[in-house]
């Protein structure tokens, strides 16, 4: 089976709209559209893996379509990250949209969890959703997602929609992987690792087992 990816740009409070420009997504009055741009340098522009499309095929939701759409295909033919996402393919999971322009792509049909859940069944490359935040919920909360490529930038933005919002499924996370750029951005991989781990740290009485050994080294110190 093959597995699905989710790849998001995120703040410090986990807000992960409109990370592109001040148009991108403007729902509910946010109005930091564009908040990634001051932070790139060269070391995120080397990192590109899994926001690019190489070697994947991609599932995205139909605002991160439509921005794509209107912009991938009239990037100059030499842009390598033009060429990967133009050329893969690209499954769309939308209720309104009826036709589709950018290259290899095809709308999910039916209920978007037995969709993707069929896609990740077939043979092939991995998956890849970029962005599309509504479907990441969808998808994370049907447990198909089996890994996060999450770029963290040093910013709060104090509203907006998030990676995790309230109501998410609880789970655990391992981090598989992590670089900074000199920007301070923090590209980072996790897997889910199964539930929350939860202890306490407040003192508890020592077991009889306990007390007898302490009791042997005391008698045998003296």
């Amino acid at each position: 089976m093959r597995k699905l990816i989710a790849s998001t740009f995120v703040s410090l409070d986990g807000v992960m709209q409109a990370p592109g420009g001040p148009d991108e997504d403007p729902t509910g009055g946010f109005a930091f559209g564009g908040w990634t741009f001051n932070y790139w340098d060269e070391v995120m522009g080397r990192s590109m893996n899994g926001f690019d499309g190489k070697d994947r095929e991609l599932v995205l939701g139909r605002r991160t379509y439509e921005i794509f759409e209107a912009y991938w295909p009239y990037q100059p033919a030499d842009s390598p990250i033009a060429h990967t996402l133009n050329a893969a393919r690209k499954h769309v999971a939308s209720r309104t949209l009826k036709d589709l322009h950018w290259s290899n792509s095809t709308l999910l049909q039916g209920d978007v969890v037995a969709a993707v859940s069929a896609l990740k069944s077939e043979a092939g490359q991995d998956l890849q959703i970029i962005g599309s935040g509504n479907l990441i919920q969808t998808l994370r909360a049907a447990s198909l997602i089996d890994e996060y490529n999450v770029w963290t930038f040093p910013v709060v933005l104090g509203h907006g929609k998030r990676l995790f919002e309230a109501g998410a499924k609880a789970g655990g996370l391992r981090l598989a992987a992590s670089q900074a750029s000199a920007t301070g951005v923090v590209m980072s991989t996790y897997v889910p690792a199964g539930e929350v781990p939860v202890g306490s740290f407040a003192q508890t009485e020592p077991s009889a087992k306990e007390l007898d050994r302490r009791a042997k080294l005391a008698r045998e110190a003296g």
